[in-house]
């Protein structure tokens, strides 16, 4: 989705506090890389697990870190994950559910399709 949209669309994935932590709230079984990771106290560390989470997922799209106050959360209820499409005008087009059960990407990528024509591809 975003190697097709990226020339049209600004892409950002923000890395909000981790979800699922060793020293809080923990999935039952999972992978351990994710299973190892306590929540970070500090900016440094948040940054560095947030590193992490792009770097493992391959992502090629820009990636921005929430304040430690949790600012970005807090106004649009990201935690642990969601989808937005912000408009041209500053007002929200699209607002996914919480994930995981709300995130679905293809209602962004049906979205895209319907208002976004996308620019040709360079490949």
């Amino acid at each position: 989705m975003y190697q097709q949209y990226k020339k049209d669309v600004a892409f950002l994935l923000v890395y909000v506090r981790e979800a699922h932590p060793k020293d809080e709230w923990r999935m039952p079984a999972g992978d351990e890389t994710i299973d190892s990771i306590m929540q970070p106290k500090a900016w440094d560390e948040r940054c560095r697990v947030a590193e992490t989470c792009c770097e493992k997922l391959k992502l090629s799209m820009p990636c921005a870190v929430d304040s430690m106050d949790d600012a970005v959360d807090n106004a649009y209820a990201a935690w642990p994950d969601r989808m937005f499409i912000v408009g041209a005008d500053g007002r929200i087009a699209y607002a996914g559910r919480q994930g995981p059960w709300g995130f679905k990407p293809e209602e962004v990528r049906d979205w895209l399709a319907k208002n976004v024509k996308a620019s040709p591809s360079d490949d």
